[in-house]
């Protein structure tokens, strides 16, 4: 018997925030001893409810399975349904591949999704005790935690151990690679002052020690969405046994064809991304905009994007073109997850776009927030009463309440029943090539066939 009052410890990282002696206290300080998870449940009754088990974001480098805005309590509560949400190795203790260069079968692949993949099993043999049903799991996650669930949906050992899936603010079509995890590692070992033939001092380097090296470069982590690049950042890679092909890239797994997907993004993913930094970007005028765009696109293919963003979208702001531009690659490559999936013919998938326009205005501009990347977290846990000293969630108008209503509803639904429904929400048809009907997440909640348009087929064209 194990006392399970308070949060564990989340896995090691930097603390803060709500971690340790410098955060608010709801977690311990990070640790190495971090394999375990959170369970929310109406009752330890054995009624087998549906289960929800989620997989935190944070770029494989931050974050933990008992952050304040995915508290599931009131999921729980709300639609009878059991959360779980586990913490596992991050950064470099959970993806330094050593396995090419120290030829030793001590040193596994994506150790931090073997992680996952224990508590999948840990849930699928006890969950029961927790009123929760084996038989019906439901993996979803949100940026990092969506490219975990899509690494999940592509390894063969988790096939028994989910049933349905739900990648968002995610669109990983492609994976590093082996090759590209062994040169991240020989990076490592350089940072490090070491060689090949030292790896096994490693043991005996300080975690915190550890860290300040993951820290040491700006692109550490591997991000969920975009390709990996020759040197990627740490992450679930295709290692050829524990994940043995690309998700999305060469089709969906046939393995898990028959499992329903949910895939989607916020309409304005990267507005989140410069909240951090000066507030110019949000000011900038028409030459602004070509500026900002030329570090991408240089030429006339930079004039081609800005005037296809011009005609979709004609009344919008230079700094809304920006933010539509940046962000409308990762819907694109969404779009080739449910593709990839509908192809399959097994299994429906279901495409959304959170767009409620939270009238919040980003510090020191007119420019209101709108929805930025992880500003579902809250609104899919029905979290609306937390998190309330944030940017993201500090907006308590009826709408936001209404959307969160509506999308905590149909994630609840698609955990029942494997199609997302629920009251006051019209009919989700699932996505096709034909139709490419698409939820509308907002106050009032509609189903767009084929949105943006003009934005797809320009990415298409090639």
């Amino acid at each position: 018997m194990r006392d399970t009052v308070d949060f564990p410890n989340p896995a090691f990282q930097a603390a803060g925030n709500e971690m340790g002696p410098n955060g608010n206290g709801r977690m311990p300080a990070p640790s190495e001893d971090c394999l375990y998870l959170n369970i929310w449940t109406p009752g330890a009754d054995r009624r087998r409810r549906p289960v929800m088990f989620y997989n935190h974001g944070g770029g494989y480098m931050i974050g933990s399975g008992s952050a304040t805005g995915q508290d599931g309590t009131h999921l729980a509560q709300l639609y009878d349904v059991v959360v779980v949400e586990s913490n596992h190795r991050l950064g470099l203790l959970g993806y330094l591949f050593l396995g090419d260069l120290a030829a030793d079968d001590r040193y596994a692949a994506n150790q931090g999704m073997l992680d996952i993949l224990a508590a999948l099993h840990w849930t699928r043999e006890n969950i029961e005790n927790f009123g929760g049903d084996p038989d019906n799991v439901m993996v979803w996650g949100e940026s990092g935690g969506g490219a975990k669930t899509a690494a999940i949906h592509t390894m063969p050992d988790a096939v028994p151990l989910f049933h349905k899936a739900s990648i968002e603010s995610a669109a990983p079509l492609r994976f590093p690679t082996r090759a590209g995890a062994t040169a991240r590692a020989e990076r490592t070992l350089e940072l490090l002052g070491l060689t090949v033939a030292d790896i096994p001092a490693l043991n005996g380097i300080p975690a915190e020690r550890l860290l300040a090296i993951q820290q040491s470069e700006a692109a550490n982590g591997a991000p969920p969405w975009g390709d990996p690049g020759s040197l990627p950042g740490f992450g679930a890679f295709v290692d050829g046994t524990v994940i043995p092909r690309h998700p999305f890239a060469d089709g969906a797994a046939p393995f898990s064809a028959g499992k329903p997907l949910m895939c989607g993004t916020c309409r304005d993913e990267t507005v989140f991304f410069s909240l951090f930094g000066p507030p110019d970007i949000f000011r900038i005028d028409e030459a602004g905009l070509r500026r900002e765009l030329g570090r991408t696109y240089q030429g006339t293919e930079l004039d081609r994007v800005i005037e296809v963003f011009h005609r979709s979208r004609p009344d919008a702001t230079p700094a809304q073109l920006y933010f539509a531009i940046t962000t409308s690659p990762i819907w694109r490559d969404a779009i080739k997850i449910a593709e990839a999936k509908a192809a399959q013919r097994a299994a429906p998938v279901f495409m959304y776009q959170l767009a409620y326009k939270n009238p919040t205005l980003v510090p020191g501009t007119d420019f209101p927030l709108g929805s930025p990347h992880a500003s579902d977290i809250n609104l899919k846990f029905a979290n609306t009463d937390k998190n309330l000293d944030s940017l993201l969630n500090a907006d308590q108008s009826p709408g936001r309440l209404a959307t969160a209503r509506h999308m905590s509803g149909l994630w609840a639904g698609f955990a029942h029943r494997g199609r997302p429904a629920a009251d006051g929400v019209p009919a989700w048809p699932a996505y096709t090539p034909q139709r490419r009907a698409t939820m509308r997440l907002d106050a009032e909640c509609t189903i767009v066939d084929d949105p943006d348009r003009t934005e797809r087929l320009y990415w298409q064209r090639g």
